[in-house]
């Protein structure tokens, strides 16, 4: 019997990623790099290695249901397990831990955004064989740490402890987990060869997290213990609705990560991104002889570079005289934004939700 498990996290809306990603359509569901395929399902594909499919979870929002097994027609709609509305990733988590607990206490779990990129796919099958071997073996709780290339300050990073060796190279200790920092102290962390940026991806025993969260979380916990015999059920839903209206909004780095004493990182190197901005987008996309990003088949640039140009496939654009600019079609809106300065892209849909309602996004 295989015990691992893998739980993907798929409720966010990718709000960053409007005008495309929108609440009835967001961005792990789109081919948002012209693979072919979408990012929920190049997460399920990389995982498939060392996780059977019948062990596979995705923890989304009531709105994608449809979505997922229409994109993952190899799972089953038991395999996907809805949450009224969002309370961060510790409540998501324990969720799924309920459900595996139902099947198999002897799980393995890893747990993983639905909307990374992975380039070197082979690296990550590497990496994530090591970290399913270690937390067989420990009771820890680890995390896939990324070496970082930059010292970029949208990230999260995890520090080693040079003085916690194991027998995995490249698996240490957790000593310190820093939120994003300014840009001189992420400069010091990339110098110092001690720091990865923090992936978001997770690796533990079933018995090792419930601990922790019996621990460090224990309302959280124990509103989903007094549910036990409705999970399965036709009860699920409505027992799952109750909990979530009283549960806390915390994140499992916050509740338990940074709280607990056997938290390890395993650095890997495989070309990730959590492609969460259009910058992003643009770091990992090929570009054109002139540094544009370009997807759409009518597109007639003139002096223009450094740029992305997104639009639906029949669309006719002529752009000329830009530099480090972001436009995007979708869905009848135009975005026309300085590529340095998406973060104000938040605001600009906060705006047209004030003047037009929020079914623009």
């Amino acid at each position: 019997m295989n015990h691992n498990y893998c739980v993907i996290m798929a409720g966010g809306i990718g709000s960053r990623f409007w005008p495309l990603s929108r609440t009835n359509y967001p961005k792990q569901f789109i081919d948002i790099l012209g693979t072919g395929k979408s990012l929920i399902q190049q997460t399920y594909d990389r995982f498939l290695s060392h996780v059977p499919k019948e062990n596979f979870l995705v923890v989304t929002n009531d709105l994608y249901k449809n979505l997922v097994l229409e994109q993952l027609p190899e799972l089953t709609t038991e395999q996907v397990l809805l949450e009224p509305f969002r309370r961060n990733t510790a409540p998501c988590i324990e969720y799924a831990n309920q459900l595996i607990q139902r099947k198999d206490s002897k799980a393995n779990i890893v747990v993983t955004p639905a909307d990374h990129l992975v380039l070197n796919t082979e690296e990550f099958k590497r990496i994530l064989g090591q970290g399913f071997e270690f937390v067989n073996n420990n009771d820890s709780l680890l995390t896939i740490g990324i070496k970082p290339s930059r010292p970029d300050t949208g990230y999260g990073y995890i520090q080693k402890d040079n003085d916690s060796p194991t027998e995995v190279n490249e698996l240490f200790k957790v000593k310190t987990f820093t939120e994003k920092p300014n840009l001189e102290l992420a400069r010091f962390f990339l110098e110092s060869g001690e720091f990865s940026w923090n992936s978001g991806i997770f690796l533990w025993s079933l018995e090792s997290i419930q601990q922790a969260f019996y621990k460090y979380l224990p309302d959280v916990i124990q509103l989903f213990d007094e549910h036990k015999l409705s999970y399965g059920t036709a009860n699920e839903k409505d027992a799952v609705n109750a909990i979530y209206a009283k549960c806390e909004n915390i994140s499992i780095d916050y509740g338990i990560m940074e709280k607990s004493k056997n938290v390890f990182v395993l650095f890997g190197d495989f070309g990730w991104s959590d492609l969460g901005t259009w910058g992003s987008l643009y770091a990992n996309s090929d570009k054109d002889q002139n540094q544009n990003v370009i997807n759409g088949e009518n597109i007639f640039l003139y002096e223009t570079s450094n740029s992305i140009i997104n639009v639906p496939k029949k669309k006719i654009v002529v752009a000329q005289g830009l530099e480090d600019y972001i436009i995007v079609e979708s869905n009848d809106t135009l975005l026309i934004c300085k590529k340095d300065e998406e973060q104000h892209i938040k605001q600009f849909v906060q705006d047209v939700v004030v003047k037009l309602g929020d079914k623009i996004i």
